[in-house]
């Protein structure tokens, strides 16, 4: 059966690679999936616990993937002091296209927010 599940995964990775897409790092992927995937508001602070990783792994991290487009940092309107990562639709349109990559069809629900949707995490 692990057989069968690394022969999708290298199926996945290798289209993924031919398809001309950002290379991500596993770090820069996981931190993606954890913020599309798991209900927030994330912080850096909560994302580094989740990762176990420290907090300016996190920081380089989403400073790529802000480039990309993929996720955004957004003050906390109610405590200034705090800032959540939140989605973007670029983000939701590359996860459901690499979703696709794994034969998963379409981006989860609420993916694709990009909308205030304060995205993410621990506090």
């Amino acid at each position: 059966m692990a057989a069968n599940t690394l022969s999708t995964w290298m199926t996945a990775l290798v289209d993924y690679v031919r398809s001309g897409e950002p290379d991500l790092t596993n770090r820069q992927m996981a931190l993606l999936l954890l913020v599309y995937l798991k209900p927030g508001p994330h912080t850096v602070r909560g994302l580094a616990r989740a990762l176990n990783v420290s907090k300016p792994v996190v920081t380089r991290a989403l400073n790529r993937l802000g480039a990309l487009g993929y996720l955004r940092r957004q003050r906390d309107d109610s405590d200034k002091r705090n800032i959540f990562v939140a989605r973007t639709t670029e983000g939701a349109d590359f996860l459901e296209e690499f979703g696709q990559f794994i034969g998963d069809g379409p981006a989860p629900a609420g993916a694709g927010s990009g909308s205030g949707g304060r995205a993410a995490a621990h506090a």
